[in-house]
């Protein structure tokens, strides 16, 4: 199957499967209406995880208080709370990998893995670029206040540094890599090492991910909780694409912003990451993910 990213900007965007992430119904009551209005100017999630991990912080939008893992641990604790509201329910795109659009990643195995920048299985390709680490800390709203959701596992996937999808198109048609599962802990955390993701024409900079109730509805690409993006602030992405191996990537940024892009312009408070770290060192983005 050939695939283009123009494919993306209508399928991912505008497509039936957008319309249907977009119309479904969330959980009535308190909870429901806040998703409904949640864009109209709720607080975003706030701060209080503890310290940053060491190295120098790079936040281009501090007021979305996104948490970080206190140095040396994975635990803490966070502000996110009931009035903060859900994170948006947004499409899986034309590149999920997890049955529903072509190939199936979640049911092989080998999928449930931290680091993603490698193939697996018959695939041995690896992906290149300025390391990048993805934290995600995972909340349940059912409740009057927002607890921590353990046992549960996020599926991540996005492209490479040359805008390509595993499995899918480009270069990378015939590798797995930049896709993987894991499951959060007791403390709700999780993460993934990886590399930053580039950025291709009508889309800003993003991460895909689903969360699924655990591992073995993940590996079984059944029962979604919630399917969403992560987004990466603007003068992270300038540091990144500056350097080799990005150059397509610098003028496809400058084509695009937040406010025209077709997930992120309806508000991205919510999915924007914190960003810690150096193009020395690696980024690390960090998530809080509400549902």
């Amino acid at each position: 199957m050939s695939h283009t990213h123009d494919d993306e900007v209508h399928e991912h965007d505008l497509g039936l499967q957008h319309d249907l992430g977009t119309l479904r119904k969330r959980r009535l009551g308190r909870r429901g209406m806040i998703g409904l209005f949640g864009g109209l100017g709720v607080a975003a999630v706030a701060a209080g995880c503890g310290a940053d991990p060491s190295g120098t912080a790079t936040t281009a939008d501090t007021s979305t208080g996104q948490p970080t893992p206190p140095a040396g641990g994975m635990g803490g604790d966070s502000g996110v709370s009931v009035a903060d509201g859900e994170i948006p329910e947004e499409t899986a795109g034309p590149y999920p990998g997890d049955g529903s659009n072509g190939p199936n990643l979640l049911t092989e195995s080998g999928v449930v893995r931290s680091d993603i920048t490698t193939s697996f299985g018959s695939a041995s390709g690896v992906a290149a670029g300025i390391p990048l680490t993805v934290r995600f800390r995972v909340f349940d709203l059912t409740g009057e206040d927002a607890s921590i959701l353990a046992g549960a596992a996020v599926y991540a996937w996005h492209c490479d540094s040359a805008g390509n999808y595993s499995m899918y198109d480009g270069d990378a048609v015939n590798q797995n890599y930049l896709r993987g599962v894991q499951e959060t802990g007791d403390d709700g955390w999780l993460e993934f090492t990886t590399i930053f993701p580039g950025c291709y024409a009508g889309r800003w900079p993003h991460v895909h991910f689903e969360v699924y109730e655990s591992l073995d509805t993940a590996t079984s690409a059944s029962n979604k909780l919630r399917t969403s993006q992560l987004a990466f602030p603007q003068d992270v992405c300038e540091q990144v694409y500056a350097t080799s191996g990005y150059a397509p990537s610098v003028a496809n940024l400058a084509g695009i912003s937040l406010e025209s892009d077709m997930v992120f312009s309806d508000g991205y408070s919510l999915q924007m990451a914190k960003m810690t770290g150096s193009l020395a060192d690696g980024f690390v983005a960090t998530l809080s993910v509400p549902i």
